[in-house]
């Protein structure tokens, strides 16, 4: 499966952090993330990462679009409601469009973790068909 990952700059270790606790499930996927939120998790993993561009640089509409032609499953986005990034409505579109095409999206660490063990428990299986 196809599982996107972004994140806030104040998030960014705790993503990393989620990923170490997660390599393992996580390693059987194929992983996308923007560009600093990529590199960040490929440096503390060693899992492969394709990176798009940083998000405020293009990387966010990159993911818009995967997620628009149906090719991510599932996106772990943790975002820092508390300091809104500049470019938010590129954020936003990411939300939105996950929720237009039914795909599971975590916003924060509880979900995340929730959504994580599904992914490892098959419980996802129903995007393949």
């Amino acid at each position: 499966m196809n599982v996107g990952f972004v994140a806030h700059s104040s998030k960014k270790k705790l993503m990393q952090d989620f990923c170490i606790a997660y390599k393992g499930i996580l390693s059987k996927h194929q992983l996308f993330a923007t560009a600093t939120t990529g590199r960040l998790i490929e440096e503390v993993t060693n899992l492969h990462i394709h990176k798009f561009l940083p998000g405020h640089l293009g990387g966010q509409q990159q993911m818009a679009a995967q997620i628009s032609n149906n090719d991510m499953d599932m996106v772990i986005f943790l975002r820092d409601p508390q300091h809104p990034a500049p470019h938010e409505p590129d954020v936003n579109d990411i939300v939105k469009l996950c929720d237009i095409y039914n795909i599971p999206i975590a916003t924060n660490l509880a979900t995340a973790e929730l959504l994580v063990l599904a992914l490892g428990n098959g419980e996802l299986e129903w995007r393949e068909m």
